[in-house]
């Protein structure tokens, strides 16, 4: 059932960049997108990745839609015509791909049991985590000290693109308000 969800998700997940890439309404895009993390997210949580997932729908979902939004306020709503031919940025893109899928190729399989995590980190941090942090749960201890740096580095990420949301609204309101006052 897990393998299924999983699937789906995916399958969601490509249908949902292809209508990113196809439609010319930016606020839809804007919208897609952050569907497109809300997705990324499910996906996240279906492989325990809880962590990473809460911060993909904050920053991917929540803020990064908010920053579209508040651009798409200034810009117009529809995409113009390209002046250019599409064909060197899809070079450029299919060229990436291969090259990502290539470095990919020597990775272990999903849930191997012989993988290097399983074999060396794991057995170690559930044998050392118990003595050096005293927290009965692992991925607790995992994320609050032996990835603390890296946590409080998610968390300042999330901090700042809250300020800076909340910057770029304060800015519009205050532009709107300039600009009634101009026309009045």
């Amino acid at each position: 059932m897990e393998t299924f969800i999983d699937i789906v998700l995916f399958i969601l997940l490509v249908c949902t960049a292809l209508a990113v890439v196809r439609t010319q309404s930016l606020f839809a895009t804007a919208m897609l997108a952050g569907a497109f993390s809300l997705l990324s997210a499910l996906l996240f949580v279906t492989l325990d990745a809880v962590d990473v997932a809460f911060t993909e729908a904050a920053v991917g979902a929540g803020i990064s839609t908010v920053l579209m939004l508040g651009t798409l306020a200034l810009t117009a709503r529809f995409e113009r015509p390209p002046s250019h031919s599409p064909v060197i940025p899809l070079f450029v893109v299919l060229v990436t791909g291969a090259a990502l899928i290539y470095g990919t190729l020597d990775m272990p399989s999903f849930g191997d049991p012989n993988a290097p995590a399983q074999v060396h980190l794991a057995p170690d941090f559930i044998q050392r985590s118990p003595e050096e942090i005293d927290v009965p749960n692992i991925v607790t201890a995992i994320l609050a000290s032996y990835r603390g740096y890296d946590t409080l580095g998610e968390v300042a990420v999330v901090f700042t693109a809250g300020i800076g949301v909340l910057l770029l609204i304060n800015g519009l309101r205050h532009r709107r308000r300039r600009k009634d006052k101009e026309d009045a």
